[in-house]
């Protein structure tokens, strides 16, 4: 009755976009930075929030991807349920 879970992957392609957009980005930031026409702190400073907002968007989207799996699985226990309830009722039967 139930249907098996679809499995969501994504192609090399898309991967391989992903990877190369993230190494282009931190690779012009990190340039910008050591021509910046400031002191040693502000660009220190600068690489530090880089590295920060790095790290922090990678456990967003870590956090984000977990909760999404959980509901999915609270959806499929759920929807078990209905199924088994459903098997189990017998309209026809006297009470």
């Amino acid at each position: 009755m139930t249907e098996p879970p679809v499995k969501q992957q994504t192609t090399n392609a898309f991967y391989g976009q992903a990877v190369a957009s993230f190494a282009i980005s931190i690779g012009a930031v990190t340039v910008g930075i050591g021509y910046l026409d400031a002191s040693a702190w502000v660009r220190g400073f600068l690489a530090i929030a880089v590295l920060y907002l790095t790290t922090s968007a990678f456990t967003l989207a870590k956090v984000i991807r977990d909760r999404q799996e959980v509901e999915q699985i609270v959806s499929r226990v759920d929807q078990a349920r209905v199924d088994r309830i459903l098997a189990e009722h017998d309209p026809f039967a006297k009470p």
